[in-house]
């Protein structure tokens, strides 16, 4: 709990009211063979984030690319209303009704997790990742450790390839970029209902690629990879599909 209060009182100074909204982003590895009970974990605790006055994380599984089994995007506007004293008794006292306290969901949680990582980062506005996760299914997740002093201009590169996204009538990646906690610099997801409808982007004519590309700012359709991969010193791609 003391630790708890510290960390609280060395937030609220950071938060700025013209801050995006934050989220904390989590990726997590089941230990062998508790996937399953790791799921059925956070499926009861979605109840007690509802007591408590806690919006819901968003959350998927893995289906092919990187290690993590699953993802977490959990919602927090910012660090100053989210460790509020009363929403932090509040916190407390809807796990304590639920009969599963703080300290003892963190004992389960760790008896079925083989590794995790954990960064705050500011995104789009909440309204607007609660629409396109609305009736998707499927995900496309890219992670990235930007070069040196590229943070900013890889920032432009996710937001040129959502203008050519558009162009094409393809739905566009939320773009989330670090706050604080794991190395990343910055992830993108995007929502498709399924994979039939990830994969579409397969029948459209190369010379539409081509001129959205132009458009959007890069030099070709085949040029977009390697412009990115000048800003870039590691990236990782995940599949993933919703937790049913």
């Amino acid at each position: 709990m003391r630790h708890l209060l510290l960390f609280v009182m060395l937030v609220l100074f950071v938060t700025s009211a013209d801050a995006d909204y934050l989220y904390k982003a989590m990726f997590v590895r089941a230990a062998p063979g508790k996937l399953l009970d790791l799921i059925t974990l956070y499926k009861e605790r979605m109840p007690v984030y509802d007591a408590a006055g806690d919006l819901r994380p968003f959350w998927m599984r893995h289906s092919q690319g990187d290690q993590w089994d699953l993802m977490f995007l959990f919602p927090m506007e910012s660090y100053s209303e989210y460790f509020k004293p009363d929403r932090i008794a509040k916190r407390q006292h809807a796990a304590e009704k639920a009969g599963l306290p703080q300290d003892q969901f963190a004992k389960k949680f760790y008896e079925l997790v083989a590794w995790h990582e954990e960064v705050f980062v500011e995104g789009p506005a909440l309204e607007q990742v609660q629409k396109t996760f609305s009736g998707a299914g499927f995900f496309h997740v890219e992670i990235f450790l930007a070069l040196p002093g590229k943070q900013a201009e890889l920032y432009h590169e996710r937001e040129m390839e959502n203008a050519y996204l558009k162009t094409l009538a393809r739905p566009e990646n939320l773009i989330f970029t670090h706050d604080q906690g794991a190395a990343w610099d910055l992830f993108t997801i995007g929502c498709y209902r399924d994979l039939k409808h990830y994969a579409e982007s397969a029948d459209i004519p190369d010379e539409k690629e081509e001129q959205a590309a132009r458009a959007a700012g890069f030099e070709g359709a085949d040029k977009i990879g390697t412009y990115l991969r000048t800003l870039i010193q590691l990236h990782h791609d995940t599949l993933a599909v919703a937790v049913k």
